[in-house]
């Protein structure tokens, strides 16, 4: 049972101890589901110690009630605190504990009770004896601990507010166990903030506190951001070594070839200027057929550069070519591949483990005799033997040979006193073996699942939030 909460600084993962508090875990999910707690500002930071956050609008508006319940939200201001639940087997005792904020009730007794409704902490240091008893702890941050530091080193002012907003963007519910209340209704979207919260910006998250920058600045930075968010997609995807990777420099790419050019000579009109390793027109690979682009590779950097300089606009096959610096870094991308590949296949072949053929995988077959002509693998133990009923004629003729000091002669039949091996109990093993395997490939698909749901949310999320221009509030 976890929940995702996207903020303007980084994203957390949440996992609920939905056995040990379940109605504070239902009350939290239901209201992530309906997006309660979104454009909710982070409005008191104590740096060590912890942060607070869950009012959609925050103690500094006017407008603000201090946050609802989800029972609240659906029945009405009547039920907006509900009975706070306190375990004792849950302290904070570890950084990234989450727990709600609580405050006493009067009730005229020896001992007032506590309630909570939407706002809740999270830690910001271990060992916080002094939150048990006063906030009811409901979950453990289980990812994000990067963010968390973001929000411990944020500037704050005199009451612990950020001077730059760290609002809750999204919050995504990846595992909800409990039903639905009555009346709830999960929004289609992710709703656009309202009045009251823009009216609580101070600077906005995205505002640059330096001097204003031009229009052709402004779209310089954007392009370079994009540019980036493009690099670490083909990082990922496997198409770039690295994200930061850079062309090399003693490329050069030459276009607008005239399609009867051959490589022969192109490499025989740029070999003036130092030696070539590699000049190749670009071809077509169905038809075969020139695509008017080649990339020429130089031994020395400054043999390219003059070459980039001097043969820019000459005419070659009465086409008057374009040479420029290459940009591609296909190659580079190849000899990574080629260089992985070896790896693996050097790790597949020495069976390693975690690319270093001196970690071996914990094998439970063992190599055939490679003499035999089916050349199979055999089972550790003997397909009879882990029956323990097959016929052991041919081992008893096979130990008749050897007298043993555990046999004795009795009714003209050698009888083996040596204890056996309790077949059961290695059968036992064996399917506890398998079993723990299919268990630990099971927790590794739903960590894959769980990662591929949490992209899509985010893709999608983000993708709402630039239709709708989230981020770009101002001051007013």
């Amino acid at each position: 049972m976890s929940v995702l909460l996207e903020l303007n600084v980084g994203d957390i993962v949440i996992d609920l101890h939905t056995e040990l508090a379940p109605n504070t875990c239902l009350n939290f999910l239901k209201l992530c589901k309906t997006k309660y707690y979104n454009f909710s500002p982070i409005f008191n930071i104590q740096k060590h110690f912890s942060f607070q956050t869950g009012d959609p609008l925050g103690p500094f508006s006017p407008e603000s009630d201090g946050g609802s319940s989800i029972w609240g939200v659906l029945e009405g201001p009547s039920k907006r605190l509900f009975p706070s639940e306190f375990n004792p087997k849950l302290k904070h005792t570890m950084r990234g504990t989450v727990s709600m904020a609580t405050a006493p009730l009067k009730t005229g007794g020896d001992e007032d009770e506590r309630v909570s409704g939407s706002q809740f902490i999270i830690t910001l240091g271990d060992n916080l004896d002094y939150l048990d008893g006063k906030s009811s702890i409901f979950g453990q941050v289980v990812e994000g601990f990067d963010t968390l530091e973001k929000i411990n080193d944020a500037f704050c002012d005199e009451t612990g507010r950020p001077l730059k907003d760290i609002r809750l963007r999204h919050t995504i519910v990846l595992d909800d166990p409990f039903d639905d209340p009555s009346g709830l209704v999960e929004p289609p979207e992710s709703p656009a903030p309202t009045k009251a919260q823009l009216a609580t910006v101070r600077i906005s998250d995205d505002e640059i506190l330096e001097e204003e920058v031009g229009s052709e600045e402004a779209e310089k930075r954007r392009r370079e951001r994009e540019a980036r968010a493009q690099a670490l997609t083909l990082e990922m995807v496997g198409d770039l070594p690295f994200a930061d990777v850079k062309p090399p420099e003693n490329v050069l790419f030459v276009c607008k070839l005239n399609p009867v050019t051959q490589d022969e000579d192109l490499e025989l009109i740029f070999s003036r200027f130092g030696k070539i390793l590699s000049c190749e027109v670009i071809r077509d690979r169905r038809t075969g057929d020139s695509l008017q682009y080649a990339f020429i590779e130089f031994e020395n950097q400054k043999d390219c550069e003059q070459a980039y300089f001097k043969m820019q606009g000459v005419l070659i096959d009465d086409h008057r070519i374009h040479v420029d610096f290459s940009q591609s870094v296909s190659k580079l991308s190849d000899v990574w591949r080629s260089d992985t590949n070896a790896k693996r296949q050097q790790v597949a072949n020495s069976r390693g483990f975690g690319g270093s053929s001196r970690l071996a995988q914990r094998q439970q077959y063992r190599d055939v005799d490679r003499t035999r002509e089916d050349g199979k693998y055999g089972m550790v133990f003997d397909e009879k033997e882990v029956h323990g009923r097959g016929d052991r004629s041919r081992h008893h003729s096979r130990r008749s040979r050897t007298r043993s000091p555990y046999r004795h002669h009795r009714g003209g039949h050698d009888q083996d006193r040596r204890p056996r091996v309790n077949d059961d109990r290695r059968r036992d093993r064996d399917s506890e073996r398998r079993d723990r395997s299919r268990d630990q490939e099971r927790d590794r698909e739903r960590d894959r699942e769980r990662e591929r749901e949490w992209d899509r949310a985010r893709k999608r999320d983000r993708d709402r939030d630039r239709d709708r221009g989230y981020g770009s509030h101002r001051r007013r």
